[in-house]
């Protein structure tokens, strides 16, 4: 019951035969609560619309536009537009893109993660980093320190490394909730990116930030690359019907998940979907997952909570049962995989026999790797241009000469030079987005 509703009961109760009699005292109190009333709801309408301006991406009448304009075209030219791959393009800086990445690991992660943070560094991105629970304090410290004493990570202060550790089970909903209060500070801490990438220590790019930047230029920014799928078969009674128990929820420790004797009946009020844990999502669409306006994410959080690999679940189902976002989800994880055969369950690691292949399905990420494996550097030397700390960028202004760090001086962010892996990137969205786009977006 509202403020008013309250006061307005309790002064009735009080004065009730005596409301229209000479005894007044009850208009104090009632102008109080309504002065209070309205305040709070001034508040709250204004505060709404404060926040959604701030965001741009957030604007719902431009997201509708940009949806039906482009699902009415008729091939992918309404997605993106032809680039010239021979000169650096150049975009007014706010104009140009910003993508915002979580790159999680674990005990013996650390030089990893830090070794994938530097091959996906670039100046106008964002960057938070979890190391889990599992790791020793003295690894996540040198993590902090890693990052910390980098004088470009210092100088531009877009890493982070999040104080609050997590006990994950990935096949859990411990890595949910990672993810989503890896989102939530970077939704706090910066206003200006328009895309969010989820990266493991064992992921590793297969092109430049000047190639994704300047692709994505050219992108939808209402685009979400998030491989999905009805969850159906064997899948659906082994990972739906079972209700399980995430000690990480409560526990210091890693154990496996905690599956009980009891199943429970499907939902009929929304349908389950399936994919891959790796995604490229819209800011407007992870804000909608953290402010939950309607209440429907909070609802599919608190289903997959006792869900088997709700990381393969929770954002697939959201997305493909909220109609603002149905048509925007492009079902692509924008990562070469190789699966293990038979049963196909678990990405074998990559090797050197794998980099043609990863070359050739024009994939920007790859996984899994193993530590400093061969075909990193061979990644490094032939596709991202890597000599010191950061692949090949137009923001590298300084010299190369004598082992010289180019990287150390900065220029324009928002000039980028692409190369061969735009030319790659730009097949594959012309692809992905070409006529049968409609089949690539959630099934009804």
């Amino acid at each position: 019951m509202s403020i008013f509703g309250k006061n307005f009961k309790k002064h009735a109760n009080v004065y009730s035969g005596r409301i229209y009699n000479s005894d007044r005292k009850w208009i104090i109190p009632f102008f109080v609560s309504l002065l209070v009333w309205i305040t709070l709801i001034s508040a709250a309408i204004f505060g709404f619309y404060s926040s959604s301006s701030s965001s741009s991406s957030y604007n719902h009448d431009s997201s509708h536009f940009d949806i039906v304009s482009f699902a009415k075209s008729d091939d992918s030219s309404g997605f993106f537009v032809d680039m010239n791959i021979e000169k650096p393009s150049e975009f007014p800086k706010e104009k140009a893109p910003r993508l915002a990445y979580l790159i999680s690991g674990t005990k013996g992660d650390s030089k990893r993660m830090m070794r994938t943070l530097q091959a996906v560094y670039h100046p106008r991105n964002q960057y938070i980093l979890h190391m889990d629970l599992e790791a020793p304090p003295r690894e996540r410290l040198e993590l902090t320190m890693a990052v910390k004493n980098d004088p470009t990570f210092s100088e531009v202060e877009n890493v982070r490394v999040m104080a609050q550790s997590n006990l994950v089970t990935y096949k859990g909903p411990t890595m949910i909730a990672t993810t989503l209060q890896a989102i939530a500070i970077l939704l706090k801490e910066s206003l200006n990116w328009d895309w969010f990438i989820n990266l493991s220590a064992s992921d590793y790019p297969l092109v430049t930030q000047d190639d994704l930047l300047h692709v994505f230029s050219n992108l939808s920014r209402t685009l979400n690359f998030i491989e999905h799928t009805k969850l159906t078969g064997w899948k659906l009674n082994q990972r739906a019907k079972p209700i399980i128990v995430d000690p990480g929820l409560y526990l210091s420790k890693k154990s496996d998940l905690a599956i009980t004797s009891q199943r429970r009946s499907l939902p009929t009020s929304f349908k389950l979907f399936t994919g891959s844990a790796w995604v490229m999502l819209t800011r407007s669409f992870v804000e909608y997952c953290i402010w939950g306006y309607d209440n429907f994410p909070r609802t599919i959080l608190m289903y997959y909570t006792n869900f088997v690999s709700s990381p393969e679940g929770y954002f697939h189902t959201v997305i493909c049962n909220t109609e603002e976002f149905t048509k925007t989800a492009i079902s692509h994880d924008l990562h070469y995989i190789a699966w293990d055969t038979p049963p196909k369950q678990h990405p074998r690691y990559l090797t050197i026999k794998d980099f043609e292949k990863m070359v050739n399905s024009s994939a920007p990420f790859a996984r899994k790797f193993q530590k400093d494996d061969v075909v990193l550097d061979k990644i490094d030397q032939e596709l991202l241009g890597r000599t010191h700390r950061f692949g090949r960028g137009a923001w590298c202004v300084g010299a190369s000469d004598r082992g010289s760090d180019p990287c150390a001086v900065r220029g324009d962010d928002s000039v980028f030079s692409p190369g061969k892996g735009a030319v790659r990137l730009n097949e594959l969205f012309a692809e992905l987005l070409s006529d049968d786009f409609g089949s690539k977006t959630c099934p009804s």
